[in-house]
């Protein structure tokens, strides 16, 4: 197939950059806010939860549009960030970033909340015991713990992220090798009716799909903590 060796790179590449950066942040993000939420209570869990969870209800032009009016010239993000002597988020790879924080945080928090609490307390309490302060509880004692649960959150992120298109649309454009990624190559090729490449794209996300899946199904046989539910998808 000749159309393989001219296949533009620079989306896949561009989304697999995206992917990563917003699975290490929303790692460092939601771990120790699920922790939090896993003491908390029922009341402060369920309003922090059920704003957590919002993007998996709201439609993706909803969450984009509102984060496009955030991050613009004229939003609170956008002024922020020229003050500071940079542009507007809005149409950068900056943007995509947070935005895809916010559009993929339920899938990072869910897995991990699950596997704190079906940890239970009595761990931490026998680490209390023998004098363990807060600091090392959670350190050497939860978060081993829960590592199933932290890895199903990553691979549910990461592939989330990289299979994003409304959201991404809205916030960053189609701008090549800056907010241009995959799943907005893919759409440019159909509208192009260059079904050649617009096929080779779909069948590496075939593939990157079901690689996610089978890992994530081996995670969640491996250990009965690793108890994430895969949220609905809106794209």
């Amino acid at each position: 197939m000749d159309f393989l060796t001219t296949l533009d790179t620079t989306p896949i590449v561009l989304s697999l950059k995206l992917a990563v950066i917003t699975t290490v942040l929303l790692l460092i993000i939601t771990t120790p806010l699920a922790w939090w939420l896993t003491g908390s209570s029922r009341r402060t869990k369920s309003i922090a939860t059920a704003v957590a969870t919002l993007p998996l209800v709201l439609p993706p032009s909803v969450l984009g549009f509102y984060l496009l009016l955030l991050l613009g010239t004229d939003g609170p993000l956008g002024q922020l960030s020229q003050l500071l002597g940079f542009t507007s988020l809005a149409f950068t790879f900056q943007g995509l970033v947070i935005a895809s924080i916010i559009y993929s945080f339920p899938f990072a928090l869910q897995p991990i909340q699950n596997a704190f609490e079906s940890m239970g307390r009595k761990p931490i309490e026998a680490a209390a015991t023998l004098g363990a302060s807060p600091w090392d509880r959670f350190f050497t004692v939860a978060l081993p713990i829960a590592r199933p649960g932290i890895l199903t959150a990553a691979v549910l992120s990461f592939a989330h992220t990289i299979g994003e298109f409304g959201v991404i649309l809205m916030i960053g454009g189609n701008i090549p090798g800056e907010t241009k990624v995959l799943s907005i190559a893919i759409y440019d090729h159909v509208e192009s009716i260059e079904y050649d490449q617009a096929h080779a794209l779909s069948l590496l996300m075939i593939v990157f799909s079901f690689v996610v899946l089978f890992l994530l199904y081996f995670l969640n046989s491996k250990s009965p903590l690793a108890t994430a539910r895969t949220p609905a998808h809106h794209d």
